[in-house]
């Protein structure tokens, strides 16, 4: 369940440069993580998203903002997108500061 109290709050980062190695297969991504050691496999939007917070840390909205500006999302959803972080925080690849 999303806290929307302490989405709003949160901020949000990807390790730092060089923590994760990226490569595109297809319609997967693989992101090695050299901290962990463990290789995950994702789909859009997951590999844009870090590829954003890879840049610096941001707060939901304006995770959503570039996300919308960076590819025309006409309609984006925050509930989603505070969905997919919170799985990508779980699998270790992002951070709620």
């Amino acid at each position: 369940m999303i806290d929307n109290a302490a989405v709003q709050l949160a901020i949000f980062r990807a390790p730092e440069e060089g923590g994760l190695l990226i490569a595109p297969l297809d319609e997967f991504t693989a992101v090695y993580h050299r901290a962990s050691g463990i290789t995950h496999l994702l789909t859009e939007p997951a590999p844009q998203i870090l590829a954003i917070l890879g840049e610096g840390t941001l707060s939901l909205d304006a995770l959503l903002g570039r996300l919308g500006d960076d590819y025309d999302l006409e309609d984006a959803d925050r509930d989603a997108l505070a969905a997919r972080l919170d799985e990508l925080i779980d699998a270790g690849l992002v951070e709620r500061l």
